[in-house]
């Protein structure tokens, strides 16, 4: 027996021995291993583990330089004095998003200015053109003309989710270029200055100056271009943390269409709906068409002969499901083009032709004196 107990000892021990022989060898071998290792750092180690904090400093180095400070004068109407003009000045934020010198901003920064002046946060100020602007979806594009102008990092292929951690690169109250860090809290919000912009809602702070500035990934990425604050666009709201931004694939697009046309043109129906669904199982909707609400006057939608209470099922062939894709493609048809529409009406089918025209001018509410 004490000969039994003896043995299982002993291979208890040459088991031990043999570990620890490979796990010197595994530390020897692949050094990261010590690195993070507890037990190492304390019998090997005669100093602590470096510390690594979480930083965004790389982000920010990559993003920064390309997002510019706005500073603009002009006039507006002071309807309290007899419509007299009164001098204004500005204070906003931009992205360089292109080294042949395009920037992109928030159109309400540069609305109504004489002059725009544009500082790199190298020391360069230029006196910029406005290019265009786009207020459906609070955008506009300025143009400086230099060389080596830093630009934002883009990644054509970025799609933000919920959950995305995100930074805010602005110029608020004139302080200097600023960063705030949040997440993203929504996408696709819709409806809030149009319907043609649906905005990403994040919690990562905005303030007067930094509307036009960059939002941007933890890597530096250019995510949107940030517009505007919930409490601030509602007269005595009291709400926190709700920011909202252009999303940057749609801000690139828009950027595109004003750079080549000086302005964004947009097919126009003239006609207000809603989805209508039917049900097609016992827990589930399915979308069929828009039923129409209202129908402008005069408009295209009017012309061509179609009524409150229709129900559009198709345009141009492609099945309507819904409110969001009837704008999208009518807004990316071409003014003048004539589409075959398929409504019901009364239970029966009918097919309409329609002349789309462009989209009017976009005139703001006036705002209380």
């Amino acid at each position: 027996m004490p000969q039994k107990i003896s043995n299982t000892f002993q291979f208890i021990i040459n088991t031990l021995a043999i570990a620890l022989v490979i796990t010197i060898l595994l530390f020897a071998v692949f050094p990261e291993m010590r690195q993070n290792n507890v037990l190492w750092q304390a019998v090997f180690s005669g100093s602590e583990p470096e510390r690594k904090p979480i930083s965004y400093a790389k982000a920010v180095a990559n993003a920064a330089p390309a997002v510019v400070n706005i500073y603009t004068e002009g006039f507006e109407i002071d309807q309290r004095f007899y419509n007299n003009k009164r001098a204004i000045q500005t204070l906003g934020s931009g992205v360089i998003v292109s080294d042949n010198g395009f920037i992109l901003t928030a159109e309400h920064v540069v609305k109504n200015a004489e002059l725009i002046w544009v500082a790199l946060q190298d020391g360069r100020t230029f006196e910029a053109q406005l290019i265009g602007s786009d207020p459906y979806t609070d955008l506009a594009v300025l143009y400086v003309q230099s060389e080596n102008l830093p630009v934002v990092p883009i990644d054509p292929n970025l799609t933000s989710q919920a959950g995305d951690l995100v930074l805010a690169i602005g110029n608020p109250y004139n302080l200097g270029q600023t960063i705030t860090q949040g997440i993203v809290s929504a996408t696709g919000r819709a409806g809030l200055s149009s319907n043609y912009a649906d905005f990403i809602q994040m919690d990562a702070a905005i303030n007067d100056g930094n509307s036009g500035g960059a939002l941007v990934d933890s890597d530096g990425y250019l995510v949107g271009i940030n517009s505007f604050n919930y409490a601030s666009a509602r007269r005595n709201n009291q709400a926190q943390g709700i920011f909202f931004a252009v999303p940057a694939k749609l801000a690139l697009t828009i950027l595109k269409k004003i750079a080549k046309n000086g302005r964004v043109v947009r097919g126009y129906l003239g006609l207000s709906g809603k989805e209508t669904y039917v049900q097609t199982s016992a827990d589930l909707m399915t979308p069929v068409g828009i039923i129409v609400t209202m129908v402008e006057p005069g408009g295209p939608a009017d012309k061509a002969g179609i009524i409150p209470n229709d129900i559009i099922l198709e345009i141009d062939g492609q099945a309507i499901t819904g409110r969001t894709q009837t704008l999208d493609l009518i807004a990316e048809t071409k003014p003048g083009t004539v589409l075959p529409v398929t409504i019901m009406r009364k239970g029966a089918q009918m097919s309409l032709k329609v002349t789309i025209s462009e989209l009017p001018s976009y005139t703001p509410a006036p705002s209380s004196p």
